[in-house]
This record gives C-alpha cells, sequence and structure tokens, in this order.
C-alpha cells in the first residue's frame, strides 16, 4: 500500500501506535545535497505494511514525526544512524525509544556491521530481490516492484526483531543494546555546528596557527553547503581546505597561487569569502585555541601490549559470541595500552566486565595468555 495523503498518514499512525512495536525504514537521496532529501517512509507493525510518499503533493509528516516519539511505541530500524538524521533534520526530534537490529545483532555475534541482506538471510532464510536497491526514488510514480521492494525491508524486520529480543532476553543482554542506544538517541550525534566541523581534521594539523586557520575556514565552508543545501565538496574540496589551513594565504593572490585551488577561483566571491576567513583565523587569540594533542609514535611496550589485547579481544569475541567492533576499537586498545584510564567504551559498563578489567589485568602482568586444547585461553599469574 503506498499512503499518498496527510489523512491517510494520520490514520495509519494511530492504528500502528496501538502496537508495542513498529519498524522503519527510509528511501532518500544525498548525492547532490548537504541535507538528505526524504523521498519514501515505510512502516509495518504486527498487522500491516505501508510505504509512505514523502514526496507528494501536501503531505503533512507530523502524524509520522509523532509515532517517532511516542514513549510506547520501540521504533525498529536496521542501521539506524542515517534514518534518525533524517527525522532530525525534518522535526528536531529523535525516535525513542529506539530499537537498532544492526547493533544487537552485533551483540549477538552475528558480525561486524552485518547488512541487512545479510541479517535476513541468516534469521529467516531468505534472500531479498535487490533489483531497486539503486533506484532514483525521487522519480515519480513509482512502481509497483519499487513498493514492494521498499515494504519488504520493513516487513523482514518484524521478524528479525522478534528473534532478535527473544535472543537478547535468553542471553542476558537486553541492557547492552539499552546502553548502546544512548548514543544514537542523542541530538549531539546528529548537529552539524559550522564551530565544530574542524573536527574532523583535527588530527591533520600539528600548528596553532594551522588549526586556528582550519577553524575559521571549515565554518565558512560548512555554513555554505548547508545554506545552499549541497555537499561540502561543491563548496570546497577537503585536499584544499587542508591545504589552506596549512598555507594560511593571505591575500586572493596567494591563494591563486595554490595548486590545489582551480584557476581563476580566487576571484569568485567564495575565493574572497575563504581569504576572509584565513585572516580572521590569522588574528585569533592563541590561547584561545583548543588544546592539539601531540601524536607520540608507541613505545616497543605499547605496541606489544596492543599485540596482546588483540588477542584477548579476538577471544572474548569467539567465547562470549559477541562481534568484537562492538566490545573495543582499534583506538581503544591503543589507548588502553597507553592509560589505565582511558575514556574509551571498553572500559565502561557491560564492556569493562567482559573485556577491560582483563585487558587492564594482562597489561600490568596479573593475567597471560596460554594455548590449551587449541584454544586462547587466560590464566592467572602469582603475584611477583
Amino acid at each position: 500500500m503506498l499512503v499518498t495523503s496527510s489523512s491517510d498518514l494520520a490514520a495509519i499512525c494511530g492504528r500502528l501506535a496501538q502496537h508495542p512495536f513498529v519498524t522503519v525504514d527510509t528511501e532518500f537521496l544525498r548525492e547532490t545535497t548537504f541535507w538528505p532529501k526524504l523521498c519514501v517512509i515505510q512502516l509495518a507493525s504486527p498487522d500491516e505494511a505501508v510505504a509512505v510518499d514523502a514526496l507528494a503533493p501536501g503531505m503533512d509528516l507530523a502524524p509520522f514525526f509523532d509515532l517517532m516519539t511516542n514513549p510506547a511505541v520501540v521504533k525498529v530500524f536496521h542501521a539506524a544512524r542515517q534514518d534518525i538524521e533524517i527525522v532530525w533534520h525534518l522535526s528536531q526530534r529523535i525516535p525513542t525509544p529506539l530499537f537498532d537490529s544492526q547493533v544487537a545483532a552485533m551483540v549477538l555475534g552475528y558480525g561486524d556491521s552485518i547488512s541487512y541482506d545479510q541479517l535476513v538471510q541468516r534469521t529467516n532464510g531468505t534472500v531479498l530481490d535487490k533489483t531497486s536497491r539503486f533506484t532514483d526514488w525521487s522519480k515519480r510514480p513509482l512502481s509497483e516492484a519499487q513498493i514492494a521492494y521498499a515494504i519488504a525491508d520493513v516487513t523482514h524486520l518484524r521478524d528479525i526483531y522478534v528473534k532478535l529480543t527473544a535472543e537478547l532476553q535468553k542471553r542476558g543482554r537486553s541492557e547492552w543494546v539499552a546502553e548502546e542506544m544512548g548514543v544514537l538517541t542523542s541530538p549531539e550525534t546528529y548537529r552539524q555546528e559550522p564551530e565544530r566541523a574542524w573536527e574532523r581534521f583535527r588530527n591533520r594539523m600539528r600548528k596553532p596557527r594551522e588549526l586556528a586557520v582550519l577553524m575559521e575556514v571549515a565554518a565558512w565552508r560548512e555554513r555554505e553547503a548547508q545554506t545552499r543545501d549541497v555537499p561540502r565538496s561543491r563548496v570546497l574540496k577537503d585536499d584544499s581546505l587542508i591545504d589552506i589551513a596549512m598555507t594560511g594565504p593571505k591575500s586572493v593572490e596567494a591563494l591563486g597561487a595554490m595548486r590545489s585551488i582551480p584557476k581563476g577561483w580566487e576571484r569568485s566571491r567564495d575565493g574572497q569569502a575563504v581569504v576572509e576567513a584565513v585572516q580572521a583565523g590569522l588574528a585569533r587569540d592563541p590561547k584561545s585555541l583548543p588544546v592539539i594533542e601531540k601524536h607520540r609514535p608507541p613505545s616497543q611496550t605499547q605496541s606489544a601490549t596492543v599485540e596482546l589485547l588483540k588477542v584477548l579481544l579476538k577471544m572474548v569475541a569467539e567465547k562470549h559470541h559477541v562481534a568484537a567492533k562492538v566490545v573495543a576499537t582499534s583506538d581503544d586498545l591503543d589507548r588502553i595500552a597507553e592509560n589505565d584510564e582511558a575514556d574509551v567504551g571498553a572500559l565502561k559498563g557491560w564492556r569493562r566486565e567482559l573485556f577491560g578489567e582483563n585487558a587492564l589485568a594482562i597489561k600490568h602482568g596479573k593475567l597471560a595468555l596460554a594455548i590449551e586444547r587449541g584454544r586462547v585461553v587466560t590464566v592467572e599469574r602469582p603475584p611477583r
């Protein structure tokens, strides 16, 4: 069923709100825009499934946004972040309560960042039809094949949700997934503030002067991309941004002399704006800048510790049937090797109990790794 009127959407959302959960997916485009362009919304309860034409003339999505924040209904997504970003951008609201089947699958050991297709096949034994995967969802009218493809994304998700929640309860891991939802439901995850655009490149800067210029030029680019609704690269490419931050051209002539700048671009309105941003960066008080963390190559001991932690992580993941990626990242291991009090997920909550405590014990020689019957095990070491 394809919903093309606001009144039908309101009626459907009213029915869906009577159920304990609803599965959700979206189809969107963003290749030529900064903000994702919402084209289709798919919704399903245990009783029905629909596709909503978000581009239908006069379509009011308010009932959908109300459903997304109904506290009595769990919203089930797969790999929810981009879908939530769309809801946040259009309504300044975040779907809650939330269940992400990709995260749940990782917690249950289905693998790192398992795709929807793979999860459907693993749980239901169904191979999905992928013929409409790369369709242009903004073109109208939508074909019957497109509508069927879109709706299938939420009908299979109903079965996945039932299976995964039962497995989580059986294995006592429901709280693990609930803890993971904290990041996905935080507005901070989706706010794209121009003043923070520089953070994507913070590790590329070595001098305060470079950082100051980067902060100003990156903020300008972010504002322009958002205002024009175009990808950042359409305003200024990343390589050019970094080059400008490191070079700090104070005039349009200096900007035009840079190899990464297209010929003549410096004489455009954007070229003048970039020069003004550079000058603003150079005028900043160095004391007002964030502290640049100097990268220090790991010591031989730290490198050896990281290698041991990698082995421990693999052992823990296999033993407890949980994806290694959801327990600890490579950055987590590096930071644990350097600092016992590192602010990383692997040293918090269920991860600390599962992995973090043993990681610290191995680091300080209280535990050792050994091979027993062809498998890696931990062995307590006697006090020195």
